[in-house]
């Protein structure tokens, strides 16, 4: 198998990263491989036999330079000086067939320097729900991380519930640049490092940005698209630190991630957020929050500070504007509207409101707008009625409301309760649950398989998600 590696952050001071190889396992067995994926990656000639050995781990492929990377980062506000990848470990990088450069990442893969006690590894049910969610965010369009393959290892790893499967993903993300890589280096005040990330990042991600200060506009810019597109789709990341935020504008480190059924701005899933720190309505102020931390390092390398804090402080205050004009933009388009006005902000809020209160179902509610049914998420159909006058009488000089709604409203997304089926399945070693979704999430805007747009029944609600570490 050829993989076309084209290595960058190899070439970066030994500072960056701890280079070493991952570690072999017993009894690799390939669960799925991203034949798209890896045609746009340029790899060829790749058998089932050297696909199932170099993501598991178990052959070093031809011109990779395996490394783990440091970083650090504010773990639920609080900071963690050293962090770094505990259980992953980065193969290399391409050039796909787009031009673009991507990183090959293989996660799970044993342990690093930075593993902190950690075994390193990963068990079968993240794997699986992180090569799912990511690749259900790419084909809702949101930018993301994605999963090229995923391989059981044949040995057991022991967890809070007992003994698990293990399994690795391997990922391919546009960079594995963090906020806190950013971090690690301005806490320790190794500035010279700092300003060769910054030069790195601006190189590979911002080629027209002029500096450090330019750097944060842009990155504030992706970030505040991203978290709008997350919003849009009552997707609710549930670990936002800043070691889990790319400086790339991608979703990164899919966790104790979920997506909402009915509607609520406190939704909260993830089992470690006791205070609902990332909660889906909090997720702008928790972004905004991160690259406050991505400016404070950054400020490290004016040669004016004062100048340096002035302009970072203007930076990071445009951010709730720039966020709550990307939400308006999404969500008016959830409702068929292509040019949004402040008025329709508050449509859109009276929409939201009714869904909260009568507990809708986020993704069927907004799905139905343009048909009769809509009106049967809610128990107060006459409040919806009358929401629905206005919302037609508005949307009556929209060139084609429908279509702008459905090419913006997923009919089917992964459901809590469908993700832990699919790995309840494949503990047992019944893979065809994990291939339904696989395939309905594949084309997210087309309903082929009904039954995947179903909110979960009482007795199948899923309360918490679980981060897998």
């Amino acid at each position: 198998m050829h993989i076309p590696f084209d290595n960058s952050y190899a070439t970066l001071p030994e500072a960056f990263y701890s280079k070493l190889a991952p570690t072999s396992v017993k009894a690799p067995k390939l669960l799925a491989f991203n034949e798209d994926l890896a045609t746009l990656l340029g790899m060829e000639g790749a058998s089932n036999d050297e696909v199932t050995a170099t993501f598991s781990g178990n052959k070093i492929p031809q011109n990779s330079d395996p490394l783990a990377q440091l970083y650090a980062g504010h773990q639920f506000g609080n900071y963690n000086p050293q962090l770094g990848d505990g259980r992953a470990i980065l193969l290399g990088e391409v050039i796909d067939t787009n031009g673009i450069r991507r990183d090959i990442q293989l996660k799970g893969s044993g342990r690093t320097p930075y593993s902190r006690g950690g075994d390193g590894r990963a068990w079968l049910g993240p794997v699986l729900r992180e090569y799912l969610v990511s690749e259900a965010m790419h084909a809702l369009g949101i930018p993301t991380t994605r999963a090229l393959a995923a391989v059981a290892t044949g040995e057991d790893i022991l967890r809070e519930q007992g003994m698990l499967p293990g399994a690795i993903v391997t990922r391919v993300a546009s960079s594995h640049l963090r906020v806190g890589t950013f971090q690690v280096f301005a806490h320790r005040g190794q500035l010279d490092d700092l300003q060769t990330l910054t030069d790195y990042a601006i190189a590979r991600h911002y080629p027209d940005a002029n500096g450090p200060m330019d750097l944060l506009r842009a990155v504030c810019a992706a970030q505040a698209s991203l978290v709008a597109a997350w919003m849009s789709v009552g997707f609710i990341h549930g670990v936002m630190n800043t070691d889990n935020c790319s400086i790339a504008g991608e979703t990164i480190d899919y966790g104790p991630c979920a997506f909402m059924d009915d509607f609520h701005m406190g939704r909260v899933f993830s089992s470690i957020d006791q205070q609902g720190r990332y909660a889906y309505g909090n997720q702008p102020n928790m972004a905004i929050w991160n690259m406050a931390q991505l400016a404070t390092a950054l400020i490290q390398l004016s040669q004016d500070k004062d100048a340096g804090v002035e302009e970072a402080t203007a930076i990071i205050h445009a951010m709730p504007d720039q966020i709550e004009a990307a939400w308006l933009a999404r969500f008016a388009a959830k409702i068929g509207i292509t040019t949004a006005t402040e008025t329709d902000r508050e449509l859109i809020q009276a929409l939201l409101d009714l869904m909260q209160t009568d507990g809708a179902d986020f993704t069927n509610t907004f799905r139905a707008l343009p048909t009769a049914t809509a009106r049967d998420q809610f128990t107060d159909r006459d409040a919806f009625d009358a929401w629905a006058q206005t919302h037609t009488a508005r949307i009556a000089s929209e060139p084609d409301p429908t279509a702008t709604m459905n090419t913006v409203n997923p009919a089917v997304i992964p459901r809590n309760h469908r993700i832990e089926e699919m790995i309840e399945a494949a503990t047992t070693g019944d893979m065809a649950p994990f291939e339904r979704l696989s395939t309905a999430f594949a084309t997210p805007y087309t309903l082929t398989d009904t039954d995947l747009a179903n909110p979960p029944s009482e007795a199948e609600i899923v309360p918490a998600t679980f981060c897998g570490t």
